[in-house]
């Protein structure tokens, strides 16, 4: 079967505003270790998740959008810490694509945060795509994209969230959640995906929300 999240370390609170009315800015300079240090290993999620042998630095992020467009490219020229993370079971499959982007400046992290924001803002709400056929087979679908501001501390940025509905020949759904956040001079991009066989709805699973704020929020949390 297909496990829930399960993260074995504390997480912070997280939700759509700060809950500090008056924060104090943080100007100082967050390195590459403390990120490595933040982003989750799969052991801390939970027992069958896994990680690739050999994880390159990539040029380019997951696709904001989703359906056929292409993904994001690393905005400007950041340190980039990539950590792909994926969880396969009989009924369906769910990962977590972690990126910590380390910039010179803050002013280059809110430009990329910006950037990225752009892209989310430009997703079509709803799109429609017939089956594939080829190096990777798939059933025809809808799906559907909304971007909200998303701020934690003095965390800030955005997150788009899809809602994938395939073909009733062929029920499944895929739910993904897209965070962008910066602080000082890091952006912290994180994908969580989950896709479940034989379902059909509104959502694949009704822990999706609560699930990628979980893996987000006790990432945010190391980062002091």
């Amino acid at each position: 079967m297909l496990r829930s999240v399960v993260a074995v370390v504390a997480v912070a609170s997280f939700a759509g505003c700060s809950g500090d009315d008056s924060p104090e800015p943080d100007t100082g300079k967050i390195t590459a270790d403390t990120m490595r240090a933040a982003l989750l290993q799969a052991t801390e999620i939970g027992p069958t998740w896994k990680a690739p042998q050999e994880s390159a630095a990539p040029t380019e992020l997951v696709s904001i959008c989703g359906a056929d467009s292409a993904a994001a490219v690393v905005p400007g020229k950041p340190s980039v810490i990539a950590s792909p993370l994926s969880d396969e079971g009989t009924k369906g499959a769910q990962s977590l694509t972690q990126y910590a982007l380390i910039y010179d400046d803050a002013v280059s992290a809110d430009t990329a945060v910006a950037t990225l924001r752009t892209l989310g803002e430009a997703c079509p709400a709803s799109v429609q795509r017939p089956a594939k056929t080829g190096d990777r087979d798939e059933p025809a679908y809808t799906e559907t994209s909304r971007t909200t501001t998303l701020e934690q501390g003095s965390w800030s940025g955005f997150v788009t969230v899809r809602n994938k509905q395939y073909e009733k020949a062929h029920p499944a759904t895929a739910d993904t959640a897209v965070v962008a956040l910066s602080r000082a001079n890091v952006v912290l991009v994180d994908q969580y995906a989950i896709y479940r066989l034989g379902t059909s709805g509104a959502s694949a699973n009704p822990q999706f929300t609560n699930d990628w704020q979980k893996l987000v929020g006790t990432t945010l949390s190391r980062v002091k």
